[in-house]
């Protein structure tokens, strides 16, 4: 008889085949309607953002906050259209990442399960509310995001630097009764904040300590939330055309190599001083993403015809 990670780790391959199935058909009948769409060889640079923002995914660090900061640096991606390329493109490599910290990190099966498929139906209603959003509004909302993860990533590091985690957790390896309920429900809002472009990462793992649970247990049920949350997500936001395909495909391929190396090959590194780096990339982007959702609506002010 299989077991349940066995049986969930084929329920994930069904999932990455759907995701996959999805985005080539669309890409191939949308190209001849919106260039952006048209699927084509992504750049040395796209690639290289996969690659080094998937590699510190892999050991913590989070890969949406650092991409939507590079994006918008660079002028990559359109804003309206960064919640879906981030979706769309870390899908890949988040399941890779789910594939391996599944299979060796020990988590109470009946915890995982459930927390994965709350965030799944968070991610269902939460993209096909985001895939429909204006420009300022997505401006607006990844501005306050963003600044939420540039906050869990200051008390994380605070907590470092003084010897005592903040969020530390405790030993338990899965959630009972009420506990488990509120981590479902906590699951559940995530999966929808994950389709705006807020991170699961970091917000899963200080709700599962809080909770009472091993923080290492956090990694499969994050990384398992994720894998299986955001094929669904990126499903709707390829559907609506929500998204940029050469940097997506350039976050696919070059983060699955990253996703290799760092979960198998280094494991670990101190990264209190890559979060302060974040932090202040991340303050930034978010500010200029207000301002310019701010600019956004003073200009649709100025340009509404009075009704006559």
């Amino acid at each position: 008889m299989l077991s349940a990670k066995v049986i969930l780790l084929v329920l994930l391959g069904f999932f990455s085949l759907f995701y996959l199935v999805v985005w080539i058909t669309n890409m191939r009948r949308a190209a001849t309607q919106d260039p952006v769409l048209k699927p084509a060889r992504p750049s040395l640079l796209q690639t290289a953002i996969g690659f080094v923002t998937n590699f510190f995914d892999t050991l913590g660090i989070g890969s949406f906050a650092p991409t939507t900061a590079i994006f918008r640096f660079k002028k990559i991606v359109p804003d309206e259209r960064i919640p879906g390329t981030l979706n769309v493109g870390h899908t890949l490599p988040t399941i890779t990442q789910a594939f391996i910290f599944i299979s060796i990190v020990q988590v109470d099966v009946t915890t995982l399960v459930a927390l994965i498929v709350a965030s799944v139906a968070g991610s269902w209603l939460g993209a096909g509310v985001v895939a429909r959003w204006p420009r300022k509004k997505i401006q607006f909302g990844m501005g306050f995001a963003l600044l939420a993860a540039a906050t869990l990533f200051v008390i994380t590091n605070v907590g470092e630097m003084r010897g005592t985690p903040v969020f530390s957790g405790g030993e338990a390896l899965g959630l009972t009764g009420a506990l488990l309920w509120i981590g479902i429900a906590g699951n559940f809002v995530l999966g929808a904040l994950m389709t705006l472009g807020v991170g699961l990462y970091a917000p899963c793992l200080i709700m599962i300590s809080l909770l009472g649970m091993n923080p290492r247990a956090a990694f499969p049920i994050m990384m398992g939330s994720c894998a299986f949350l955001m094929p669904v997500a990126s499903a709707k936001f390829v559907q609506a055309g929500s998204y940029s395909a050469r940097p997506a495909l350039g976050l696919a391929l070059g983060g699955i190599p990253a996703v290799l190396i760092a979960a198998l090959i280094v494991k670990a590194l101190p990264l209190t001083a890559i979060r302060w780096l974040v932090v202040v990339v991340v303050l930034y982007t978010a500010f200029t993403m207000i301002r310019s959702g701010l600019t956004e609506s003073r200009t649709t002010v100025k340009g509404a015809q009075p009704v006559a």
